[in-house]
């Protein structure tokens, strides 16, 4: 058997390193499926003690949450606008759940400082590999300062939670985690009662409309940034592909054999805020496992056969030049929402990470569009 399982991951691993764009001269990962941040030099600045550090396995939590806290001195001394220009006496708080599986779920919170009222509660959902303790500190901090109390988690098997690095079992999994931290959050004594807001970037964007499907009267507004919704067919793997992809995914679901792309030089247009994401060390940046990418394209499937059902106010961010996931299917996410209050806003050039990755106006203007 084991020999079998080998020999087909040969074969497989052989298969996925062709092509899937039928527009060859492309040659675009299928959405988010395939893109993810590699690192593949040592991190800049850093010391040959911290690269150490930052180069062990990272599979487990107690090894992400080791890394994490060696680095986050450096990473608050970085060059970008979302650290050097953070709003003063903003207040944060760490700490630890327990979810419906047993796993511990890391949460965090930003608040404005002593003395702001407080206007609503903003819980937010990170993209897929990543973590909401590096760039998202300064976003949230900006949201924050507005008067808002803003809370994230790690989806379990990402950044400081637990759980197989990068790997998803079962997506609705993370969409029942994010449900039930919420719902905790939600019923804090600071926000208890007050307008309640959700905020999903890229693969997170599919979590935040799942939760709204899963309860439509949850959340007072729901904001997508870049969103994962759906694949357009140009860039879904081949029906073939797909059905081997989904067979093996059975018997090898943790294997890596999904082919990678750096993803920040798709999505960050700033090249030096590009460099930046060498030091977000607790990212997945290996290739994809098969179960994870099988469920992130169910998940995209069972969106779109239900972007109709989306009614709550709706924010859709996207950059026009995205090669992450697809300007267009936000667009189609707008036309088809149910939604009588919604806005899609389009940022001409932009890359993906409209918040972290574009020149320094442009991501104080998508502020401004979010706040607004």
């Amino acid at each position: 058997m084991a020999s079998l399982a080998r020999n087909a991951e040969a074969s497989l691993s052989k298969l996925l390193s062709r092509p899937w764009n039928r527009a060859s001269s492309r040659h675009q990962p299928p959405a988010t499926v395939s893109a993810t941040l590699t690192r593949k030099k040592p991190v800049e600045d850093a010391t040959l003690d911290l690269n150490s550090i930052a180069s062990q396995n990272l599979d487990h939590a107690h090894a992400r949450r080791l890394v994490r806290s060696a680095f986050t001195h450096l990473q608050q001394q970085l060059d970008h606008p979302l650290y050097k220009l953070a709003p003063p006496g903003i207040r944060t708080e760490e700490w630890y759940e327990i979810n419906f599986k047993g796993q511990e779920v890391f949460c965090k919170s930003w608040m404005p400082k002593p003395g702001v009222r407080i206007k609503g509660s903003v819980c937010f959902c990170h993209g897929y590999g990543d973590t909401c303790t590096f760039f998202f500190e300064g976003i949230a901090s900006q949201i924050a300062s507005s008067g808002y109390a803003v809370y994230a988690v790690d989806h379990p098997g990402f950044g400081l939670s637990e759980g197989l690095h990068g790997y998803i079992q079962n997506f609705d999994d993370l969409v029942d985690n994010a449900y039930e931290m919420f719902a905790k959050i939600k019923g804090r004594p600071e926000v208890r009662g007050l307008p309640s807001f959700i905020l999903g970037q890229s693969m997170g964007g599919a979590v935040t409309i799942k939760l709204h499907l899963k309860d439509p009267s949850e959340w007072d507004g729901v904001i997508l940034v870049a969103p994962m919704c759906r694949i357009s067919d140009e860039l879904k793997p081949p029906a073939p592909v797909l059905k081997v992809l989904t067979c093996m995914a059975s018997l090898l679901p943790k294997a890596k054999l999904m082919p990678e792309n750096d993803l920040a030089e798709l999505a960050f247009r700033d090249p030096v805020k590009r460099k930046m994401c060498d030091y977000n060390v607790i990212s997945y940046s290996h290739r994809m496992r098969l179960k994870t990418a099988v469920e992130l394209l169910k998940a995209t499937e069972e969106i779109e056969a239900q972007v109709d059902q989306v009614s709550a106010p709706l924010l859709i961010l996207h950059g026009a030049a995205d090669k992450v996931t697809d300007p267009t299917v936000s667009q189609f996410l707008y036309e088809n929402a149910a939604s009588e209050d919604k806005t899609l806003k389009l940022y001409e050039g932009g890359f993906h990470s409209i918040l972290e990755g574009e020149p320094d106006d442009r991501i104080f203007a998508v502020f401004v569009d979010i706040m607004t």
